[in-house]
């Protein structure tokens, strides 16, 4: 395979929207939890003027991660769920400051053409250090009984079959990281994923179901990943 050019996150920037949903859920505890659904990532050319459009267009890939990590809104969203309303949670996407994982998945539409990814997230818990999010879904979890901060939970089953297309041809691209600790979550979401679909991901060696994150902390690591994932369409 060629070395493709890394391409700069400013080049990229020009290139690609990003699209977000972003809600609080109100615990029964009154705790206020920060959270966003889904995320798309579209070519600025074929953005549509109603960006609420991008939730019936269909991806050219589903890429599932770990949580939202950094990126924010670029408006005010005053979007506001009790825990257990979740099943009936809306969707509105507003423009979005991307983070760093996210230009690696441009780099990675970029080489495949791909005008339009779907990101979903084992949990919708915006937190950008992974130590912090581990520690607060599992307290969700065991404390409040609340599970609905993952779109895989069966509070939402109906949002994940309207944002998880069925056609066998559009990608699933699995790229979680490999924690231990998010074992729970990775299972919840392998039981909700077509058996009939193939999944795409850099799979961690002696692992089944530990996908290696797109952001490595070395630079060079980066630009293997995106490489060895590009690899992963050709085989």
């Amino acid at each position: 395979m060629t070395t493709q050019p890394f391409i700069p996150a400013k080049q990229l920037k020009q290139e690609y929207g990003v699209f977000g949903h972003f809600y609080s859920v109100e615990l029964a505890s009154k705790e206020v939890v920060e959270c966003r659904s889904v995320l798309e990532i579209v070519r600025h050319d074929q953005t549509p003027a109603d960006h609420a459009e991008l939730s019936e267009l269909r991806p050219d890939a589903v890429f599932i991660m770990m949580n939202p990590g950094s990126s924010r809104p670029l408006v005010k969203v005053n979007n506001r769920i009790r825990a257990r309303a979740i099943h009936n949670l809306p969707i509105s996407l507003v423009p979005t400051k991307p983070d760093t994982t996210q230009y690696q998945v441009m780099r990675v539409m970029r080489i495949r053409y791909w005008q339009h990814v779907r990101v979903l997230n084992l949990s919708d818990l915006r937190s950008p250090k992974s130590a912090e999010f581990i520690k607060t879904f599992q307290r969700l979890e065991r404390d409040d009984e609340f599970d609905g901060h993952s779109i895989f939970s069966d509070d939402r089953e109906e949002e994940l079959s309207l944002k998880l297309p069925r056609n066998k041809k559009i990608p699933l691209v699995l790229a979680w990281g490999i924690s231990d600790k998010l074992t729970p979550l990775v299972e919840r979401c392998m039981a909700r994923l077509p058996k009939t679909r193939k999944a795409i991901g850099l799979l961690e060696p002696g692992s089944t179901n530990k996908y290696r994150h797109p952001l490595p902390s070395l630079h060079e690591q980066q630009r293997i990943w995106v490489e060895q994932m590009i690899e992963q369409f050709e085989e």
